[in-house]
């Protein structure tokens, strides 16, 4: 193979990788959430006991993947609507990505790990 022509995947490959998953993992928590909500007309039971089960330290850190998940999947599509609408975009996109990776660690840090604190506790001891 002549040198230059295998893509080594950089930053915006990666970037759409996890643009992706986000968005499928996003998409097969609503499809469960609506599922698990429909169950309350079924069985209330069921629902109950369902939700029950959510109620623990391993659901918790879940919950905690899903805000980064959304959190990530909606600064990197602010970053693809700047690099498909602005003229400049292209040209900026590997700045916008870890501007958009750097806002996203210091919010995952700053707002949602105190929220996860005491799920974190519960699950690995204090």
């Amino acid at each position: 193979m002549p040198a230059g022509t295998l893509y080594r995947g950089r930053e915006g490959m990666w970037s759409w990788v996890a643009h992706r998953v986000t968005g499928v993992t996003i998409f097969f928590f609503l499809l469960v959430h609506v599922l698990d909500t429909a169950l309350v007309r079924v069985s209330p039971e069921a629902y109950d006991d369902t939700i029950a089960i959510y109620k623990n330290p391993v659901v918790n850190l879940m919950e905690y993947g899903l805000a980064a998940a959304v959190l990530f999947h909606a600064l990197n599509g602010l970053r693809l609507i700047a690099v498909d609408f602005w003229s400049k975009g292209p040209r900026y996109q590997k700045q916008m990505l870890w501007t958009s990776v750097g806002i996203w660690v210091v919010l995952m840090a700053g707002a949602f790990y105190p929220i996860m604190e005491h799920s974190l506790r519960d699950l690995f001891g204090s």
